[in-house]
């Protein structure tokens, strides 16, 4: 008679087990849809409900060559404990089905005992979806938007969002652009000043949740039509969102300095990073904003046409950077060198 030792295939049943389940978790609760209505205003949160010691990171995403440093950017924000949570707004409609239950499933392991993260299938490819209310996703008084091909450490993530926390209403960033007027062909333009800014980028852009409503769903026939100036440019939804926020506070956004803010997309980049090898010349290549001429030509026609539409420019100008020290200001000879006296 053969004796069969039943304890090894039992574990091994129980382990196939363990691993369904937790398969089916996590692509239960990391692919998320939009509820069917999100300006229904009676699915909005009560603003004084929500947390203001945390916020919800909102990261753009479209590219598949992007992934990998994707997933390295929201594990890297749910590890913050300034971070609530992590949704991925996946606005490619062609990604297979495989890819993205993949993703959901990576970025559910990523954010064990951290922050979750889940991956959201935007319903269209339009940008304006990025600005989507959220009532039941998120549950924080302030939003940060950015894009999948910027890292900023965590010092200087933190200090933004110290400083959104003494300017509730205003854009805080990073990255800034501004308009203009070419008094020769009496136009607006878009444009870069070496000290003066108008418009905060979404590479990174901390905000009130409650614009996002006013945004999607705020502002009647103007805003409408605004949104299909954004879907017809492909471009253009951060210029709108500063238009908004503007028209509400009459103030421009506020420039805050990164200590280190790594942005893979800008065609500038040349390479060299060992680290990203590969991956970050696939980054460059898909990027709205890689050809410059044509982007600041495309984004100045942007503010025209909101022009037209809205009847104004509310945009406001802000000056300066804001910084988390001062340092040494006095110079100092050392080695037969200028340097700051504390260096």
């Amino acid at each position: 008679m053969m004796l069969i030792d039943v304890a090894p295939m039992v574990m091994n049943q129980v382990v196939r087990t363990l691993m369904f389940l937790l398969h089916f978790f996590f692509s239960v609760n990391a692919l998320r849809t939009l509820p069917a209505d999100p300006c229904d205003p009676t699915a909005q949160r009560d603003p004084r409900t929500l947390r203001s010691d945390q916020v919800t990171v909102l990261i753009n995403g479209y590219s598949e060559s992007r992934i990998p440093l994707l997933l390295s950017l929201a594990t890297a924000y749910a590890g913050s404990p300034l971070v609530s949570s992590v949704l991925v707004l996946w606005g490619n409609p062609s990604t297979p089905v495989q890819t993205i239950d993949r993703l959901a499933q990576n970025l559910s392991v990523s954010s064990l005992g951290a922050a979750p993260i889940s991956l959201v299938r935007q319903p269209s490819n339009s940008l304006n979806a990025r600005f989507l209310s959220r009532p039941f996703s998120i549950g924080t008084q302030a939003v940060l938007i950015c894009d999948d091909d910027v890292e900023v450490d965590h010092r200087s993530f933190g200090f933004a969002f110290k400083i959104w926390g003494s300017n509730r209403d205003r854009l805080i960033g990073f990255f800034v652009r501004s308009h203009d007027l070419d008094l020769s062909r009496k136009e607006w333009i878009y444009t870069v000043h070496p000290d003066k800014y108008s418009i905060m980028l979404t590479k990174f852009m901390i905000l009130k949740t409650e614009y996002l409503f006013k945004y999607s769903c705020g502002g009647g026939a103007t805003m409408v039509e605004a949104r299909r100036i954004v879907d017809r440019m492909r471009n253009c939804e951060d210029i709108l969102m500063n238009f908004v926020v503007a028209e509400e506070t009459n103030a421009g956004p506020i420039l805050v300095r990164a200590e280190k803010a790594r942005d893979y997309g800008d065609p500038r980049n040349d390479g060299g990073d060992e680290r990203r090898g590969s991956m970050e010349e696939g980054v460059k290549e898909v990027g709205l904003s890689s050809r410059r001429g044509a982007h600041r030509k495309r984004r100045g026609e942007c503010i025209r046409e909101f022009h037209k539409v809205m009847g104004r420019v509310p945009l406001r100008y802000g000056y300066g950077k804001v910084v988390n020290s001062v340092g040494e200001q006095g110079l100092c000879e050392k080695g037969g060198q200028l340097v700051f006296c504390d260096q």
